[in-house]
């Protein structure tokens, strides 16, 4: 069994090596639990094609761990963390719902508005620089949920191969989440948040923004609703 992380960068492999957040926090991690790191650099397409990569090399008993790369693993004993979350979820997120609504284009908003589904949330996520930090805490966890937020999603790989569970190219950053969070759900798999501290220092966003738009008209062409 391999615990491995998978991202996709737009900078080049020495640039991310010194300048991404993943890579600069994952040096904790690897002294408790030995990981590999699969970095795709300067890439420009659909993040599925990189995730599928992976899935598709991977041994069954492989952690998956698919990531950002602005993503800083606070959390040291991670690997241990995810061997007990995979215990109780087939897909594991560090934020997510608990429930799903028709036409809902976002993990965390009502559909049709910016207003968050806060009674439904679950989990946490801090957000910011090593300067300034904010945690936003979304709700208990763990829990079962019907979506995830993508910017941390943990699998073990022999599950998603046997279910033929990938993720979509069609969708190249925006709603890929949805979704997977959507084809994990129609393959029989669960879906769950469990407490693992990241730091996201981008803070996500880019909602209904022209390239977030396409996105969100072809996942509710894919899924009708």
């Amino acid at each position: 069994m391999a615990l491995i992380f998978v991202t996709a960068t737009r900078w080049s492999q020495a640039e991310f090596e010194v300048r991404a957040p993943l890579s600069r926090s994952l040096g904790p991690v690897h002294e408790l639990t030995p990981l590999e790191l699969r970095v795709f650099a300067n890439n420009t397409q659909a993040l599925a094609l990189s995730y599928n990569a992976v899935i598709d090399a991977a041994a069954p008993d492989d952690v998956l761990v698919f990531a950002h790369d602005d993503v800083a693993v606070d959390d040291w004993m991670l690997g241990w963390r995810l061997q007990e979350a995979l215990l109780h979820f087939d897909v594991v997120g560090v934020a997510g719902n608990r429930r799903r609504q028709p036409e809902q284009t976002t993990w965390l908003m009502l559909p049709h508005t910016n207003q968050w589904d806060m009674a439904y949330a679950s989990g946490a996520i801090m957000h910011g620089s090593a300067s300034h930090k904010a945690l936003t805490f979304f709700g208990a966890t763990p829990a079962k949920v019907e979506l995830l937020d993508g910017v941390l999603l943990a699998a073990r790989a022999g599950r998603l191969q046997t279910q033929c569970v990938r993720f979509d190219p069609q969708f190249d950053f925006h709603l890929y989440d949805l979704d997977f969070c959507r084809s994990a759900q129609a393959a029989g798999l669960s879906l769950g948040t469990w407490p693992l501290a990241i730091t996201h220092a981008s803070g996500g966003g880019g909602y209904f923004s022209p390239d977030w738009q396409r996105n969100a008209d072809a996942y509710l062409k894919k899924w009708g609703t």
